[in-house]
């Protein structure tokens, strides 16, 4: 029994110090003195740089991919 208890103490300890390292949010933001379009893994805290649309994505590759449909990102 005190197996069992050992090994769930240790799964519920395993899920929540993974839990914050899954949960990654990519952005697509743009600059404002370039204009140009980038992804960025932290949530921009500048007057620099904007969000662009709803450019907020759970990969880096679902982002890059929309990215490129975006038509702000892509009338330079």
């Amino acid at each position: 029994m005190r197996k069992f208890l050992m090994i769930g103490t240790l799964a519920i300890g395993a899920s929540a110090f993974a839990g914050p390292a899954l949960a990654a949010e990519f952005y697509v933001v743009r600059d404002t003195s370039t204009k140009k379009c980038t992804v960025v893994d932290t949530k921009p805290t500048t007057t620099t740089t904007t969000i662009v649309d709803n450019g907020v994505f759970k990969t880096k590759t679902e982002a890059e991919t929309s990215m490129k449909t975006m038509k702000v990102c892509t009338s330079n």
